[in-house]
């Protein structure tokens, strides 16, 4: 269940500003972003290719470091933290789904999950993996190595490592762009059943309407400006 105190949002972003600079001058990808995640609430993050989404879901996460502005991740400003810092801060409370799934090749579905929970220094990690695939519908995958799963099962075994350490929040870049229609219903199914079960914050940066729906809230990137849906 979420560890977070009630009276402590698990994210929130002030003024967050980032851009680039280049040999034709600067280039402003997000302008002073505003951001409160309440505990256990579901936020998508919409807005066109390009728009910047990714950015700012990786400076929430402080997997990158912002041009101006703060992020704060449980309360502890990301800014006052070098990367081994931030890392230590996301061990074990933050979890990640890509649209790439980011499996290792070299291991089976049971060792991938096993992985982080073993780094983490869990004990039991084999036990809790085995119950995470269980729970993404994948006991019968545990030995099989991500060449020999399908598109849709790979992000169930992604959605299984994410959710293994009852992570307090949930970063989920484009968890069903690599997924057809059938596929990417049934692995959002997944993802929102789990959140819901663990009432994980959950924070979603997708192009598809239909599966921002299913949040909480939808915000939408334009023009490097954080707006609220409608």
């Amino acid at each position: 269940m979420l560890q977070t105190s009630s009276n402590q949002h698990p994210v929130t972003a002030s003024g967050l500003v980032k851009f680039v600079e280049t040999s034709a001058g600067r280039i402003d990808i997000l302008q002073r972003i505003d951001l409160t995640v309440s505990p256990g609430e579901a936020v998508a993050i919409l807005g066109a290719s390009g728009s910047g989404k990714s950015t700012l879901l990786g400076l929430l996460a402080g997997l990158d470091e912002a041009s101006s502005g703060e992020v704060r991740l449980f309360g502890t400003s990301l800014g006052d933290l070098d990367e081994d810092g931030r890392a230590a801060l996301r061990a074990g409370k933050v979890g990640f789904v890509f649209q790439s799934f980011q499996l290792l090749s070299g291991m089976t579905a049971l060792e991938n999950v096993m992985l982080p929970l073993e780094l983490a220094g869990e004990r039991g990690a084999e036990a809790a993996a085995k119950a995470a695939l269980t729970a993404a519908g994948l006991s019968q995958r545990l030995h099989h190595y991500p060449s020999q799963l399908s598109g849709g099962e790979q992000q169930r075994v992604a959605l299984a490592r994410a959710f293994a350490p009852d992570p307090q929040v949930l970063f989920a870049d484009e968890p069903t762009a690599n997924l057809d229609a059938h596929t990417g219903e049934t692995v959002a199914d997944l993802l929102f059943s789990l959140q819901e079960q663990s009432d994980t914050v959950l924070i979603l940066v997708t192009h598809d309407e239909m599966l921002a729906r299913r949040c909480d809230r939808r915000l939408y990137l334009r023009d490097g400006v954080l707006e609220n849906g409608a």
